[in-house]
């Protein structure tokens, strides 16, 4: 009888039968790929997101190497009042605006440079992307010794160019105010800018990740269709207005991508300065980015409660900023 009802449900009604059939294969399909999908969810999980929420609470207590006590927005009622914590931000931005929109222009350049000429196209790819490659507390490395007041090669260059060395990496005085005595021009504190120590973190951060925008700029650059260059230069486009029309409108995907990962890392960096400005946080705190600051709460202070709230405040700058990154410039950008 069931057999017959079934049949006869099937006849009168198909379209009620077909659609309990395909919802019966959408679970069973579901099911199946989050089954496959499980492994992988538990690591995430495990690893990744329980200690973001593990963080959070512990940002709410007053917490050394045990929870003392729950003291809820205590921790980030003291860092939105710390002078220390809102100077390691504006270190940050100074790092960030120092070192993103350089690294982009040099990529671009040199990837336009390139793409034009095919001789040794690939031998000079591979030496600029060469430094991204290198270990960045290696290069750090490096670049301290190069640094070095007395036996470093950049200030061997200076003086063989008859200009004042400079001390660098201990050097808390900001690159503006430097450069202003130099000419004789007095620059106040508040418009002195980053450190001279940070200006050198800067200029290796920039020879570091050049070679990464170079390359991803240049797969940007083999998607533009030919067609579009040879149909502007029989109009009389000349090279810049190639650029200006083309090259950059069709480039705007890439270059929204390499602006929005570029902006995160910055404030995310970490090695290089932790490196290359000894002690922690460089003469008076001249590189205390915020990532330095939640080091130094965590293992030098040992204020993990303070540390781990900072972090959440720094993410959430990055989460903002990204956000009205995508708001403002999502809108110019062309996919076709």
């Amino acid at each position: 009888m069931s057999t017959v009802a079934a049949r006869l449900k099937h006849l009168l009604m198909p379209e009620a039968v077909s659609s309990q059939a395909a919802w019966r294969r959408f679970w069973r399909e579901t099911a199946l790929a989050y089954t496959f999908l499980l492994p992988a969810l538990v690591i995430i999980i495990t690893f990744k997101l329980a200690p973001v929420f593990f963080a959070f609470y512990i940002s709410l207590h007053r917490w050394s190497l045990v929870p003392e006590r729950f003291v809820g927005l205590g921790n980030y009622v003291y860092l939105l009042h710390s002078e220390e914590f809102r100077r390691s931000l504006l270190i940050s931005v100074y790092y960030v605006v120092g070192a993103v929109p350089a690294e982009m222009v040099l990529g671009l350049l040199l990837a336009v440079l390139l793409f034009r000429s095919a001789w040794l196209q690939g031998l000079y790819r591979t030496g600029y992307f060469l430094p991204y490659v290198t270990s960045t507390l290696a290069a750090a490395v490096v670049w301290s010794w190069m640094y070095h007041p007395q036996i470093g090669v950049i200030n061997w260059m200076l003086k063989t160019l008859g200009l004042p060395t400079q001390r660098w990496m201990q050097e808390e005085t900001g690159v503006l105010r430097l450069l202003g005595e130099w000419l004789g021009i007095h620059v106040p504190v508040w418009a002195e800018g980053p450190s001279l120590a940070m200006f050198a973190i800067i200029v290796m951060t920039i020879w570091h990740y050049t070679g990464f925008h170079m390359v991803v700029f240049l797969a940007g650059l083999s998607t533009i269709p030919r067609e579009l260059y040879d149909a502007a230069r029989i109009d009389g486009a000349s090279s810049w207005q190639l650029f200006r029309h083309i090259t950059w409108p069709l480039l705007s995907p890439t270059t929204f991508f390499l602006f929005i990962v570029s902006t995160i890392g910055a404030f995310q960096a970490f090695n290089q300065i932790y490196q290359m400005a000894p002690p922690v946080g460089g003469p008076r705190g001249a590189t205390t980015t915020a990532t330095i600051y939640i080091f130094k709460q965590f293992y030098v202070g040992g204020y993990v409660g303070r540390g781990s709230a900072a972090a959440f405040i720094l993410f959430g700058i990055i989460l903002a900023l990204t956000l009205l990154n995508f708001y403002i410039l999502e809108r110019r950008v062309h996919y076709e």
